[in-house]
């Protein structure tokens, strides 16, 4: 995961996205952003190729592993550009090589400033889920 994370760091964006199995998925903190690798690898490539990446260092981590080591689970707290956030995710060992096969990255919120953040998401919360209600009558 750290070389993962400095892989963004420093744009190398061959090492960054191989890092990701090929059946892997990013979730983002927009209710958006839940990407295949393919469509990760699309929409990171133009930051990498400006040299505008992110740098998240990392604050505490844990990891846990399946009986036979070759799943792992992780949660993490990272310092940001968008201040403190979680990642969490799980690494699928491949011929010796971890690699990460789901990843989700979400702002941290205090308890205690919550309402106001459900306020400032209302808006665009009430036009996510009924786009989203209407594509789902639509399915069935």
């Amino acid at each position: 995961m750290d070389d993962w994370h400095n892989n963004a760091k420093n744009a190398n964006f061959e090492n960054y996205i191989n890092r990701i199995s090929d059946n892997g998925v990013y979730i983002g903190t927009d209710f958006s952003e839940n990407w295949s690798k393919k469509d990760f690898k699309s929409f990171s490539k133009p930051y990498f190729d400006k040299k505008e990446t992110w740098n998240f260092k990392t604050i505490e981590r844990n990891i846990y592993f399946s009986k036979d080591k070759n799943t792992a689970w992780f949660d993490e707290l990272l310092n940001t550009w968008m201040g403190v956030c979680r990642g969490s995710g799980v690494l699928v060992k491949q011929k010796k090589t971890w690699k990460i096969r789901h990843y989700v990255l979400s702002v941290s919120i205090p308890n205690d400033e919550i309402q106001k953040v459900i306020q400032l998401k209302k808006i665009k919360d009430s036009i996510f889920l009924k786009k989203h209600n209407k594509h789902k009558l639509l399915k069935t």
